[in-house]
């Protein structure tokens, strides 16, 4: 499968890449990435070290989304052997995950801040990864069967062109699995600090899907039984005057490490994950959904280009 997968050429490259297993070939030249063209967008190698500092890998919210992610592409992916793509796979964590859970899939990660990906090349240099732009991604139309995005797409200012890529590479039948931050009233100094460039209410991700003809199968919330004291610390976050930058990292690093450890929250995301397989959480903390690339329909991406109001 790694053989036969289409990794596209390198801008100004007229080699084609060849996966060795441990990095690519590229004509003479040996490299652990693919790098393509990146713009600008909400994410720098510095704020992926401030939440490698503070959350980890262990952060029971995070480690939930992580869960959550796996249990969507068992339920719905009808092969064994898939081609999986995490999209802002940052330190690897998931991509770890996939791996363990699809011993026969090939599971690629890709970013676009080269930082992480240069230290993931080394502790992980039997997997591919790519350097990309989502909203100008060089992978081929329908070459993928799952792609996973977890808290990327309020990060790109042109979300509507990033799932229109989404619903490009994947394959008929393909799925995507998509976390973003929850609740566009909620947004505060901690998405300010992160370079959110917004918080999503379940029908402005609805019409997002949609809007790029991609069926919605499954839909719910992440952190509902914790909501009532994320809003709260939201809502008081919102009133307070920050001196600087400097201050702001100290409340979002001091909010975070003050719940990662709770064994009780851990408890409660673990039943919330369980009961979630019935029941669909009406709000949370961050907004899931899991959709399909159709077999056999026409692309009506462009029948509608509003917004839904809020």
């Amino acid at each position: 499968m790694i053989d036969d997968f289409p990794w596209p050429l390198l801008p100004g490259n007229p080699h084609p890449p060849v996966w060795t297993g441990s990095g690519f070939e590229v004509g003479p030249s040996r490299v652990p990435i693919l790098a393509y063209e990146v713009g600008t967008s909400g994410w720098t190698g510095g704020l992926t070290r401030f939440h490698e500092e503070t959350a980890g890998s262990d952060h029971f919210i995070d480690r939930a989304s992580r869960g959550h992610a796996l249990d969507q592409l068992a339920k719905y992916l009808r092969t064994s052997s898939p081609i999986i793509l995490e999209v802002g796979c940052s330190s690897g964590f998931a991509l770890r995950l996939l791996r363990e859970r699809w011993p026969r899939a090939l599971v690629i990660g890709c970013d676009y801040v080269r930082e992480p990906l240069d230290e993931l090349a080394t502790r992980m240099p039997d997997l591919p990864l790519l350097l990309f732009d989502m909203v100008k991604c060089p992978l081929p139309t329908n070459s993928v069967d799952a792609i996973v995005l977890l808290n990327v797409l309020e990060h790109i200012q042109d979300d509507v062109a990033a799932v229109g890529q989404l619903y490009r590479i994947l394959k008929p039948g393909g799925i995507a699995v998509i976390e973003v931050p929850a609740g566009p009233r909620l947004y505060d100094v901690y998405d300010k600090l992160l370079l959110h460039h917004r918080r999503y209410s379940k029908p402005d991700l609805a019409w997002l899907m949609k809007r790029n003809a991609l069926q919605i199968i499954d839909q719910s919330h992440l952190g509902f039984f914790a909501y009532p004291g994320f809003w709260l610390a939201k809502y008081l976050n919102r009133s307070r005057v920050f001196e600087n930058e400097q201050a702001r990292k100290e409340v979002v690093a001091e909010e975070i490490r003050t719940t990662k450890n709770s064994r009780l929250l851990d408890m409660i995301m673990r039943a919330e994950l369980f009961l979630g397989r019935w029941v669909s959480y009406p709000f949370g903390i961050r907004c899931l959904m899991t959709c399909m690339k159709q077999t056999g329909i026409q692309d009506s991406r462009r029948r509608s280009s509003g917004r839904p109001m809020k």
